[in-house]
């Protein structure tokens, strides 16, 4: 069931985001993302999705298990060479052993490594803090807040920008912010919605909506309209 609306809002714009989330839906079904153990484990997967397709990032953190080091203690004691070869499989490796590396410092340096207290900090306040990490961009920290910290935080992703735009509701010049406000302003302050849309628009990114298009069976194929925010 949907959330009621907020009331700040633009009913022509709620009814067409809501449409699509519908159709979406009832094609795809609830997808369950993101898929872990922990909300470390996570925020591990957000680090080490960047650039990479999401099956090689289960093979760097199934050996970050088998390894025994998915904590962060372990990690943050881990050479970081060493490290960047337990992750290989995700690709720009030596890359992401040093954004780990960041990130768990600061969880330590911060919070002594308490994720609770650091989700207890206002959510807004923590992105600011995020964003200040070497290597998380706002996809990254608001992956970490969303699935790993369930605040109610709309992720943007190169889906759906394509998406949008490809169903001309975007120019292609909007900011991140723009198309993450477009969404917030719009829709119910919802964790659960906000994360299974954007599973669901990622699922469409990947199946129907990728590079070369492949509109035929796509259930936005007949959406009704455009969002009309920026068009």
């Amino acid at each position: 069931m949907i959330p009621q609306a907020p009331i700040a809002c633009k009913p022509g714009i709620v009814l067409r985001l809501l449409e699509m989330y519908e159709r979406l839906e009832k094609h795809f079904g609830n997808l369950g993302w993101w898929p872990a153990e922990t909300p470390f484990e996570v925020i591990v997967g957000a680090i080490l999705t960047q650039n990479t397709a999401w099956m090689n990032v289960t093979y760097a953190i199934t050996n970050l298990k088998d390894a025994g080091v998915l904590s962060a203690p372990t990690l943050y004691r881990l050479p970081i060479d060493t490290l960047a070869t337990i992750i290989r499989p995700s690709g720009y490796h030596h890359v992401k052993a040093k954004r780990l590396a960041a990130f768990v410092g600061f969880l330590l340096d911060e919070y002594n490594g308490s994720l609770d207290d650091m989700f207890a900090q206002n959510h807004w306040v923590l992105r600011r803090k995020l964003l200040r990490i070497h290597g998380i961009g706002e996809e990254t920290a608001d992956c970490i807040l969303l699935y790993a910290g369930e605040k109610p935080v709309f992720i943007v992703d190169v889906y759906t920008r394509r998406i949008l735009e490809r169903h001309g509701s975007l120019s292609g010049k909007e900011s991140y912010s723009d198309i993450q406000s477009l969404f917030m302003d719009n829709l119910p302050v919802s964790v659960p919605l906000y994360n299974q849309y954007h599973a669901l628009l990622v699922q469409t990114g990947k199946t129907f909506c990728r590079k070369e298009k492949k509109c035929e069976n796509c259930p936005l194929k007949e959406a009704t309209g455009t969002i009309g925010c920026f068009t």
